[in-house]
């Protein structure tokens, strides 16, 4: 299968730039793969899409304000972008125009030293711990089709109110639709509910440049199930009752973590899952998900789960309707 299959006009007008004010007013389209329909709601409404013992498994990873703005010891202007903390104060890392043994100054105090590593990958170590820096003068690092600066208010915005893990470096964009009232529905209509954590890189947002998709190699992300939500998963597949995933993340969390008796098993580690059409799911029965970029391997999951042409019927439905797209965007349930 090639990448150009997952291809399709995404105009600059239909990509949502900013959040709603209220976010669980977001649109929520609902496939349902059996009646191969599609139905317009809204996301307030999700909990009587739902039933009684449905299992709904949130990711829990909570994003960094990881972009920081710094001066090199010639005077210029430099902007370094948290990945993944690898130990102690050293980072993964992007930089603009990157050397070797660059040394970068953040505040009156804080330094940093550039690294090369493997080919063309980047570490940046601290001085210090920078914890309190990055919450005061860490930006939030915004998807690169956003094209704006990231502002104070992004750091409520562009984050779940279930956040609890930190290690992310974009948010799992399914759960940004959900307030704590919402979950609060959900639950009391006798929905259980769980948690997974997946750290997202930004490789979520790259598009496959690959001709063939088979040829991609797909980013490693850490992932944790604990074993509470094992035993929740393993309980309610056993029942014959669903388990939604809440996002993408979720969807590689689970079928990441099965053994071969079919079973999620408690796991922390790293994932390297790349689900493209013809994939067996062996765990998640629902999908809640926002719209991807073109080509990108978010757009080849929900079509692996879905159908490629039930999705991009669906696609060419919302850009019709004028759905907004991306991660500020609205949603789709897919069941």
């Amino acid at each position: 299968m090639k990448t150009s299959d997952f291809d399709y006009l995404l105009p600059d007008d239909k990509i949502a730039y900013r959040p709603l004010k209220d976010r669980q007013n977001s649109n929520l389209m609902v496939l349902d793969r059996e009646e191969n329909s599609i139905l317009d709601r809204r996301f307030y409404e999700l909990p009587e899409l739902l039933c009684p013992g449905d299992l709904l498994i949130f990711n829990n990873t909570k994003v960094i304000p990881a972009r920081l703005y710094g001066k090199k010891n010639s005077g210029g202007h430099t902007e370094i972008l948290l990945l993944e903390r690898l130990e102690g104060n050293v980072w993964k890392c992007l930089a603009k125009k990157p050397k070797e043994g660059l040394a970068v100054g953040f505040g009156e105090r804080l330094r940093g030293t550039l690294r090369c590593f493997g080919s063309s990958e980047w570490t940046i170590e601290f001085s210090e711990d920078i914890a309190t820096y990055l919450n005061k003068y860490g930006r939030m690092p915004l998807p690169p089709y956003i094209k704006r600066e990231a502002e104070e208010e992004d750091k409520v915005t562009y984050q779940t109110v279930y956040a609890q893990r930190e290690g992310a470096a974009a948010a799992p964009t399914a759960g940004l639709h959900f307030t704590k009232g919402l979950i609060g529905e959900i639950e009391k209509r006798g929905v259980e509910t769980g948690y997974v954590t997946l750290h997202v890189g930004l490789g979520t947002f790259l598009p496959v440049k690959e001709e063939n998709i088979v040829d991609h190699a797909m980013h490693s992300e850490y992932l944790e199930v604990p074993e509470q939500t094992a035993a929740l998963v393993n309980k309610a597949k056993k029942e014959g009752r669903r388990v939604i995933a809440d996002g993408t993340t979720v969807v590689r969390t689970l079928e990441s973590s099965v053994d071969e008796a079919g079973r999620v098993k408690p796991f922390s580690g790293r994932t390297e899952l790349f689900i493209t059409p013809g994939f067996e799911f062996k765990i998640v029965d629902a999908l809640i998900t926002n719209f991807h970029l073109p080509c990108s391997t978010l757009l080849m999951l929900v079509s692996a789960f879905a159908g490629k042409e039930y999705i991009f019927q669906a696609y060419d439905y919302a850009l019709e309707k004028n759905y907004r797209f991306l991660s500020y965007g609205d949603a789709m349930l897919i069941c």
